[in-house]
């Protein structure tokens, strides 16, 4: 069996337009203690943004419901800050060049990074769009990707990283190292159960889980929860990881479950998830 911490690595609190503290309640109850809060795109939260205060309202936003859910868990939470790769869309459409929308959103990546250097930060989120775009906006969004390896390379955290799918991330690992930050210190959020390259944060589906406790490779799990009332539950609701380890535990799996919630928080982000229990 398992009875320690439970971590849900990438979940998004909305504090404009969502439940906010509310969800990381009801993570609570259901056996959660703690929690990684990205902060929402920042369209979402302030709107159009053109300079650096336009994310330091974004990111302060987060901070500030972070701290909230803190005090309502037994462990920690803690804010993952940066700049949603599918900004870069949004700008071009708005009349930004590749390069002038990648300038802007390393500019996002830079307070970013005063954020984890300065304390309330755990982590730095980046990453390159989803879906398909031109050869150019493929270019200057693996650009800030890369900046921001290097940036966090030079405060000493963690990179969590909105990409494609697929398992094979062994050169953006690379990348990532070539910048000063080890592989181990990039994670692939919306991983299915094993990725090459950097570290999967699992989305907490079943069988994405079951193949993730079959191997010996660290892992996280998450909900990518995004809060947003016009989509309840979607990604997955935050009851899931701690539902999720209640039955991966029956099953038997409780070193795999420590290896997430406990060993691979520590090796990435030099947290103790087990000392942090009130």
């Amino acid at each position: 069996m398992y009875d320690g911490p439970v971590l849900d690595n990438h979940l998004h609190l909305d504090p404009v337009n969502g439940r906010g503290v509310e969800a990381a309640e009801e993570f609570e109850r259901a056996g959660g203690t703690h929690l990684n809060v990205l902060n929402k795109p920042s369209w979402n939260l302030v709107g159009e943004v053109d300079d650096e205060d336009g994310f330091r309202e974004t990111f302060d936003l987060t901070v500030e419901v972070t701290e909230a859910a803190d005090d309502v868990l037994p462990g920690r939470a803690r804010p993952v800050l940066g700049v949603h790769p599918a900004l870069i869309s949004r700008l071009l459409e708005r009349g930004y060049s590749p390069e002038g929308a990648a300038d802007l959103m390393k500019a996002g990546i830079d307070v970013a990074a005063e954020y984890v250097a300065s304390g309330p930060a755990l982590a730095i989120k980046s990453g390159r769009p989803h879906y398909d775009v031109a050869d150019a906006t493929w270019d200057a969004s693996n650009a800030v990707m890369r900046h921001a390896f290097a940036r966090a390379a030079e405060v000493g955290c963690a990179v969590q990283l909105h990409t494609e799918g697929g398992e094979d991330f062994e050169v953006v690992a690379e990348w990532a190292e070539a910048e000063g930050l080890t592989r181990e210190q990039v994670v692939k959020h919306y991983s299915g159960g094993y990725v090459e390259g950097p570290i999967p944060s699992v989305i907490s589906h079943a069988e994405d889980l079951e193949r993730a406790c079959s191997g010996s490779w660290p892992f996280f799990m998450e909900t990518d929860f995004i809060d947003d009332p016009d989509r309840p539950g979607a990604v997955l609701g935050p009851k899931t990881v701690p539902r999720r380890t209640a039955t991966l535990a029956e099953a038997g799996h409780g070193a795999a479950l420590r290896r997430a919630h406990v060993e691979t928080p520590a090796r990435v982000y030099g947290i103790d998830t087990e000392a942090t229990l009130g």
